[in-house]
């Protein structure tokens, strides 16, 4: 295999849709009370109409709309009280022409109305005539049965990421357990000579350990979990041995630094002595972060990220992310925003280019201008709010025009 065929982006991503097209990752029931910020694994559809009767969305007084055309602080119109609605109850008198009860908010609409006076526009002259002073449209101040979901509707879609609204969702359909994806498992292996732990000595051409971090913060984020994590010296058999372990335990093993061509890159011989596909991508027309390797063993995704902590984590962001999500048929996963370029910036032919950038709300607009640093600097994904793509084949970015920013 050419080493150094590289690939776009998009080929990335496919060729591992491709390698991994029978690849699941399995689901579990849990209760709502422990899905926020889970995928959804099944389709939901309503058994129910919610709000299963007309509601009415103010206090006030329910009556047949028409009868209140023409009312007025001067000439009001006048009717027949009933009595009232109590919250939690059916309503079980119809409403004729001319004749009103009064509803609190959320309560059940008697027959034949078909809309809601606010109280602050009606005025009692006793306890059986109202004296209202505006006039409502048909169906105002009310919330029809089947509004907000109808029974046979998909309520919440599969891939779905599960949030406080979505779990209201849920509660209001009567479903206290729901099937999600099993957290993807994830374990991240470091490597180098120089690398140390935290808590080791920091000698003089010794680096700490960034990159395990960041990745470990970047899965947590996403929703995965973390199996456990390793530091490695240059070395095949210790390197071979750790991700050996990582397969045992995990979905998806990250290789971090040791993917660039030299005498002591040992990731892709590593992920070659693997029973599977092997290294099926080593090179991807990204930048920063070109020297990625994606590969196979004992079914499971080897990636060999860059060492520099921003490729690292912009290649985790692009592939492996984009990856997870498409198999869970996740959509529109990433935040993102508008900004005006407050920058030219050139484009780097045959690379998709990720530029980091800074926010700033000026005059009402939002600004992004350009974060520079190298990919080995961390100070540069923490003093920037997000980045722009460029795509292979723009000639860059112009001052002036408008761009999506994915938020950080």
């Amino acid at each position: 295999m050419d080493f150094f065929d590289v690939v776009s982006v998009q080929e990335a991503i496919n060729r591992l849709v491709e390698v991994f097209k029978e690849y699941e990752f399995k689901a579990e029931e849990v209760s709502i009370l422990e899905a926020t910020n889970r995928i959804l694994a099944e389709d939901i559809y309503s058994h129910i109409d919610v709000p299963e009767f007309n509601r009415s969305t103010v206090d006030g007084y329910a009556i047949k709309s028409k009868d209140s055309q023409g009312a007025s602080e001067s000439v009001p119109s006048l009717f027949n009280i009933l009595g009232e609605v109590k919250m939690g109850e059916a309503a079980e008198k119809e409403i004729k022409s001319g004749e009103t009860m009064y509803v609190p908010t959320g309560g059940m609409i008697p027959e034949g109305a078909d809309g809601m006076v606010m109280v602050e526009y009606t005025e009692k002259l006793d306890e059986e005539n109202l004296m209202v002073y505006k006039p409502i449209a048909f169906n105002e101040n009310i919330i029809l049965k089947g509004d907000d979901i109808r029974k046979g509707e998909r309520a919440l879609k599969r891939g779905k990421r599960l949030t406080p609204e979505s779990i209201g969702v849920l509660a209001a359909l009567g479903i206290s357990r729901v099937k999600v994806y099993k957290k993807p498992k994830f374990y991240i292996i470091s490597t180098g000579d120089e690398i140390i732990d935290l808590d080791e000595e920091l000698e003089l051409g010794k680096i700490r350990d960034i990159n395990s971090y960041t990745l470990y913060s970047a899965i947590v984020k996403l929703g995965g979990e973390i199996t456990g994590k390793a530091i490695v010296k240059d070395d095949y058999e210790l390197l071979r041995q750790q991700v050996e372990k990582g397969l045992d335990i995990s979905d998806i093993v990250l290789i971090s630094g040791g993917s660039s061509v030299g005498t002591r890159d040992y990731t892709a011989r590593v992920i070659d002595s693997f029973q599977g596909r092997g290294v099926f991508v080593h090179g991807i027309s990204i930048k920063p972060g070109k020297p990625t390797i994606l590969g196979e063993g004992r079914g499971k995704l080897i990636v060999g990220l860059p060492g520099h902590p921003v490729s690292s984590i912009i290649v985790f962001g692009a592939i492996v992310e984009e990856f997870i999500y498409k198999k869970m048929e996740v959509h529109d996963h990433k935040l993102k925003t508008k900004a005006i370029m407050d920058f030219n910036f050139p484009s780097s032919p045959g690379q998709q280019t990720y530029q980091m950038v800074k926010l700033e709300e000026r005059d009402g607009k939002t600004y992004a201008s350009p974060s520079f640093g190298k990919s080995g600097m961390i100070t540069l994904l923490s003093n920037s709010d997000g980045y722009i793509i460029i795509k292979p084949h723009e000639e860059g970015i112009y001052k002036g025009e408008e761009r999506e920013v994915y938020l950080l």
